[in-house]
């Protein structure tokens, strides 16, 4: 009996940290189509309307998705003049990392 109580706990933990990662998920992707998808192809498809903005299914080539951690939450600053400062809040990064590191491609 106690050996099934721990086997449920175990299921339902389980079950509710994957609607957690589920809906970080989702946040992470709202984030950036509503704050980066006017110049960045945000998505695991399509073409970025600014020509020198990267697809963000790509950004794993150039360097570990982790490492873009501070710099969102801390503001986010490019070498290129059209790009405007972003800064987000810690459970945003997370979730924009989240997100980001579910499109990379292989």
């Amino acid at each position: 009996m106690k050996a099934m109580s721990l086997g449920l706990v175990l299921v339902f933990s389980a079950s509710a940290a994957a609607a957690q990662d589920a809906a970080a998920l989702k946040r992470g992707e709202a984030l950036v189509t509503r704050d980066c998808s006017r110049c960045h192809a945000t998505a695991r498809t399509g073409e970025s309307t600014h020509p020198q903005a990267p697809a963000f299914r790509t950004l794993g080539q150039r360097y570990p998705i982790e490492a873009l951690e501070e710099a969102l939450g801390e503001g986010i600053i490019s070498g290129h003049p059209d790009m405007p400062e972003f800064t987000f809040e810690s459970t945003e990064v997370g979730a924009i990392i989240a997100y980001l590191k579910s499109i990379q491609e292989r």
